[in-house]
């Protein structure tokens, strides 16, 4: 029978839900939903390589703004995630209410923003990476309608999110799949002008791309109006709260910063790479779209993960948290373990999908294998970070994240550029998540002394 609250609402299944069946049921969603997401970022930049390898360069070039966007929209829904599902764990459900309302506000003024990036920045984006004309016409194409409407995007993350945090992840899943099965379908239609459409390139691509994630948006909103009954979608009365956007970003801001910092990382690595080829450029950029194939699993795996954790935080029980991030942490590690051995095994014949020319093989196959030997250490890293925010640990996570990609990973790069081979910069990877698994461990053990412990 299903436990009833004290006044008389049943008992999220969050609360009292075996954690394995539980973290499963929210988690396999959410892993389905992302491999598909994977597979069409991996299958838009095959469509796009067959252009031409300046094309790819382009995309890849590319890849820090859209990089940012996603992380602001990310980090804004991890925020409102945890603070949503803590609302609910202590049954406060007017805050859950007020919550879903100023996430959305907050959405829509990110989204904002980078219209007008779409709109007028993009040339002077481009042309502070490259000054090869074809590279850079491309990649303004690709970018402005990318930024210009990213209202997609924006609404289909925080939709989604909602769904997350009342549990719902079966929901989540069928939006994510809607458009990124829609984007799979038109890509090869608008890069190549098939069924009568004209042929438009790289703008097809881009295309696809917003009308994949508006799709996507549309589900989702669907789902949460007709299906999730714990939070009420209504304007009456509703105003602004800088008190409730605050505790949200308490949370949100080190994903969105991390978001942030990870655009950098890659800006700053595109220009060290074209300084040597342009050639490394997309091979950098083949890399970030095969590694979202191991990657989008465990980041499915937060997302389950931290509904869970904030929720019985919230609660206040103790062996539910620990249960569900050491579980967590297993399925993390095998996961990677797993992504690891394909890299090391295959790396040759993941570039071939993309069209790979000989010198793009050689410079390639062992650029994946160093690259991917970080994988194991990332594991631990990336839970580390979701239960930071989870427990509202926010400066935890922002610590980690700025000493990750600017005290450790951006010099480290620069300085193995010095040495003047290429391929010497791969090697950034494994030694910065290496000692960003020794701070990782640190800062877990410290938040579970402080909230855990004595719960």
């Amino acid at each position: 029978m299903m436990e009833k609250t004290a006044i008389g609402r049943p008992e999220n299944k969050m609360g009292v839900m075996p954690i394995h069946k539980l973290l499963l049921s929210m988690s396999i969603p959410m892993v389905i939903s992302m491999l598909v997401q994977a597979a069409y970022n991996i299958v838009d930049s095959i469509f796009v390589a067959q252009i031409s390898e300046s094309a790819l360069t382009a995309v890849s070039l590319a890849f820090p703004v859209q990089s940012l966007m996603i992380g602001v929209g990310v980090g804004t829904g991890v925020g409102l995630n945890a603070f949503l599902s803590k609302s609910l764990g202590e049954k406060n459900f007017g805050n859950v209410n007020r919550s879903a309302l100023n996430g959305i506000l907050l959405s829509w003024i990110s989204c904002a923003v980078f219209m007008f990036i779409g709109a007028f920045l993009s040339p002077i984006f481009f042309r502070s990476q490259t000054n090869n004309p074809e590279i850079a016409q491309f990649g303004r194409e690709y970018l402005s309608v990318v930024c210009v409407f990213s209202y997609g995007m924006f609404n289909q993350i925080i939709f989604e999110r909602l769904l997350m945090s009342t549990g719902r992840t079966l929901y989540s899943m069928i939006s994510q799949i809607a458009g990124a099965v829609t984007n799979i379908i038109l890509d090869p239609i608008m890069i190549f002008g098939l069924l009568g459409f004209p042929r438009l390139g790289v703008m097809g691509a881009a295309i696809a791309t917003v009308v994949g994630q508006t799709f996507g948006a549309c589900v989702a909103l669907y789902f949460n109006l007709r299906i999730n009954r714990e939070i009420k979608f209504s304007l009456r009365g509703f105003r602004p709260s800088l008190s409730i956007m605050g505790r949200i970003y308490s949370v949100g801001l080190p994903s969105i910063l991390l978001g942030s910092l990870g655009s950098i990382m890659i800006y700053v690595l595109n220009r060290l790479l074209i300084s040597f080829t342009a050639t490394a450029v997309a091979v950098f950029g083949v890399y970030f779209k095969l590694q979202s194939f191991v990657f989008m699993p465990i980041f499915a795996l937060n997302n389950g993960m931290v509904p869970i954790v904030a929720y019985n935080y919230g609660a206040k029980k103790k062996d539910r948290i620990i249960k569900t991030v050491k579980l967590s942490l297993a399925y993390a590690t095998g996961i990677m373990l797993l992504g690891m051995a394909i890299f090391q095994i295959f790396p040759g014949a993941l570039l071939r999908q993309f069209n790979a020319t000989p010198e793009m093989l050689a410079l390639g196959i062992p650029a994946l294998r160093l690259i991917s030997s970080h994988f194991i250490f990332a594991a631990f890293c990336i839970i580390s970070l979701s239960v930071f925010q989870a427990l509202g640990n926010g400066a935890e996570s922002l610590i980690v994240a700025v000493s990750r990609q600017l005290i450790l990973l951006l010099p480290i790069a620069w300085l193995l550029s010095l040495t003047g081979s290429v391929d010497a910069i791969w090697w950034t990877f494994p030694i910065t998540e290496f000692v960003t698994l020794i701070l990782c461990a640190f800062m877990m053990r410290r938040v579970y002394l402080r909230k855990i412990r004595d719960m």
